[in-house]
């Protein structure tokens, strides 16, 4: 036996109802999701704004702490030194006892000026000198400078003008060394003899390096350096002849 079941109008409209319920429902959740999903974007977003700012109130912070070190740094760099005042009551010297031909000594090195007298050994005579504390080694003034070998060891001859009489003088002396002086202007170092001579000076007696050279240009034939100042004298550029003229009788020989 079959049995037939009928449909009516009225079945087909409830699933017809059915089928727009279940939609309606599957868009709802949808929607809900990409709700979702949007308000986390805006949330996320909203947070890296903030880091950004945050970001750019650090560089800030940083380059106004930088620029306050620099105003630091600065402005000790620009302070004046302070000068301690004490209450020493030592008399100064009179204005016409500065330059006096006496030997000055600041504690243990002897005070010089600007230029002095020294005397050389050889020959034996006392000639006007430039004092440069900017000149490393010593220079002498050199004419006719002939190098030549004596018993097998090297030698130089040369010649020199008398301090008062301007006469030339010969000197022979053992050939210690040769440098290298680059001059200003000149492309190529020149090489220059050096030789050892002993130089009293106030109360500085000591056998000391010099370089010869012409120094016909100067007015000085002798220019003292570093290599005898060092530790025993100090410079007042603004002083000349301040020391004695050494007597050749008493120095000749002594150290």
């Amino acid at each position: 036996m079959r049995i037939s079941v009928l449909h009516s109008p009225l079945t087909y409209i409830n699933y017809k109802n059915l089928i727009s319920i279940f939609a309606l429902l599957l868009f709802s959740a949808c929607d809900d999701h990409e709700q979702r999903l949007a308000e986390r974007e805006a949330r996320i977003s909203a947070r890296e704004s903030e880091l950004v700012t945050l970001f750019a109130e650090l560089v800030e912070q940083k380059k106004s702490l930088e620029k306050n070190e620099s105003d630091k740094i600065l402005e000790n760099s620009e302070d004046p030194p302070q000068i301690a005042s004490n209450n020493c009551s030592c008399e100064l010297p009179n204005a016409d006892e500065s330059n006096r031909e006496t030997a000055v000594n600041t504690e243990t090195k002897t005070l010089l000026g600007e230029l002095e007298y020294v005397h050389l050994d050889p020959p034996g005579l006392a000639f006007s000198a430039r004092i440069d504390t900017g000149a490393r080694t010593s220079s002498l003034n050199a004419i006719d400078i002939v190098e030549f070998e004596r018993d097998g060891k090297p030698f130089v001859k040369f010649k020199m003008h008398h301090p008062q009489s301007g006469e030339l003088i010969e000197l022979t002396r053992r050939l210690r060394r040769h440098v290298r002086i680059k001059e200003r202007g000149d492309k190529e170092a020149q090489r220059r003899p050096v030789v050892r001579i002993r130089v009293m000076l106030a109360d500085i007696n000591e056998q000391i390096d010099f370089t010869l050279e012409n120094r016909s240009k100067f007015k000085h034939q002798v220019l003292i350096g570093r290599n005898l100042l060092s530790d025993l004298a100090i410079v007042d550029v603004s002083k000349k002849f301040i020391t004695a003229k050494t007597d050749n009788s008493d120095s000749i020989g002594k150290k």
